[in-house]
This record gives structure tokens, sequence and C-alpha cells, in this order.
């Protein structure tokens, strides 16, 4: 699958996303936007063998220096909508692909960026990373579920300062407010613990993965009852040639040889 502003490729056992409009700081526009809903439909159809998603953007500079601020002008209603909806519907389904999906944030992560690096599962700040939201200096809000996920990940009120303020936080910062898992020195490092986390994660149960991912994000969907949709996991689990398989091999003392179904 080749693309004009990203690089895709096919690793041995995870996909690797990087937005690839350096020039541009890898700012997100409609095209941009369109080929990664294309990646992420062709990952969410074939995770038979693949273990994560790595989502990063190319060069130093920048993860993903937000929105491209020129498709803005003459925004109408029906537009405004349009842009929303879209984003909404590409960062949920990143959110919800059966296999976890690391971003690794080198660089400015600010407006969409930040909202793109809250839609993946894990997140590692190499050293130069930024984070902000500053979308209330263009007079608006942020459009791609800002609001909602930074609220999830750091809180109401550090959110709702970070979004009043438009305040930019480095990696340390970030870090001690939960919104990253790992600081890294450089994207080589960063991009070591990526792959490493995957590591760990294809020794597990490729069912048990996809139903934790799903457990979780039912906490945040108004939808459904969490708690019923844990139970309903679990059984699912339960009823698993890998559940069987775990509970011999912890008998036997010995690695479980995991299939999935």
């Amino acid at each position: 699958m080749n693309f004009k502003n990203l690089i895709f490729s096919i690793e041995e056992d995870f996909y690797l996303i990087k937005i690839n409009r350096p020039k541009k700081l890898n700012a997100l526009n409609q095209d941009t936007l369109s080929e990664l809903k294309k990646c992420i439909e062709y990952i969410r159809n074939n995770t038979k063998g693949f273990y994560g998603v790595i989502i990063t953007g190319e060069g130093e500079k920048s993860f993903v220096a937000g929105a491209d601020i020129k498709e803005f002008i003459g925004l109408d209603d029906k537009i405004s909508k349009s842009f929303c909806e879209n984003g909404h519907n590409i960062f949920n389904s990143i959110e919800n692909l059966s296999i976890p999906v690391i971003g690794i944030i080198n660089g400015y992560a600010l407006g969409g960026g930040c909202e793109l690096s809250l839609s993946c599962h894990i997140r590692i700040a190499t050293k130069n990373a930024k984070f902000s939201q500053p979308e209330v200096n263009l007079g608006i809000i942020p459009g791609y579920g800002g609001t909602q996920r930074l609220t999830q990940v750091i809180g109401k009120s550090r959110a709702i300062e970070m979004m009043l303020t438009a305040e930019m936080i480095d990696a340390e910062k970030a870090f001690n407010f939960g919104l990253v898992n790992h600081i890294a020195e450089d994207y080589d490092k960063a991009y070591d613990k990526a792959k490493n986390i995957i590591a760990t994660v294809k020794r597990k149960g490729p069912d048990a993965i996809k139903n934790v991912i799903k457990s979780v994000n039912a906490f945040y969907d108004n939808d459904k009852n969490g708690f019923k949709e844990e139970i309903k996991l679990f059984v699912d689990c339960t009823n698993t040639e890998d559940f069987k398989e775990g509970v011999k091999a912890f008998l036997e003392k010995r690695c479980p040889s995991f299939k999935g179904k």
C-alpha cells in the first residue's frame, strides 16, 4: 500500500505507520486522514499473526503538529461537522483495534496530533516531545475527541487547564500527568521500547489481549456497562483453546503455546 502522506510498512509481526509530511511538521490534512483511515481498515481486517501497531511521525521535529489550518478557511456548519465526524471515526477505529497501538511521540504533538496520540493505547515520548491542545487560540475547541480522551487520561482539572490555557507541556510533565507511559532518550530507543512491548504481548493469548482492550474501552462507552462487558468477555475467553492451553501450561510449569481463534 503506497501513500502520498504516510509511510505504511508491514514488519515481521507488527505494523508501522509514519505520518510523512515533515515539511509541514506532519500536520493532518484531509488527504492524510483519508490515507490513515485506509491503513486502519486494512489492519483491522488483517490482525492474524500481528501483535501491535506503531504510529509515529517522520523526522525529528514533529509527531503531528495539529491540523492543516489552511483547510479551516471557509468552514460552514456542514463542512465543520463532517471534519469532526471524520476525525472521530478514524481515531475511534484506532482506539478499538484488537491489537495494541503504540504511539511514539517524537517532537510536537499539538492539537490533532495530541488527539491522535490519545487514541493510541500506549504512548512513548522522546525527550523532545511537546504536547498541547491549543485550539482556543483559534477560537475553537478540540474536535477529534480531545476534550474526552485528554480528560479520561489525565483527569478533569488538568485537562481543562491544558485546553483553556493552550499550555505546551514537555515529556517529563506529560509523564507526571500520566499522558505518556514512558520517556525515551531518542526515537531509536523509543522504537526499541515499542518493539519490546509488542514482543511481550506476542507471548500472551491473542483473544485475551483483544478482550482486555474491549473491556477497558467499555468503561468509557456510555452505551455499555463495563462490569457486565467484563463478565461477558471473561466467559468468552474461557471458551477458547488458548484458555485450556494457558491453564495446562501453568500446571505443567512451561511456557504456553497460544494460537488464537
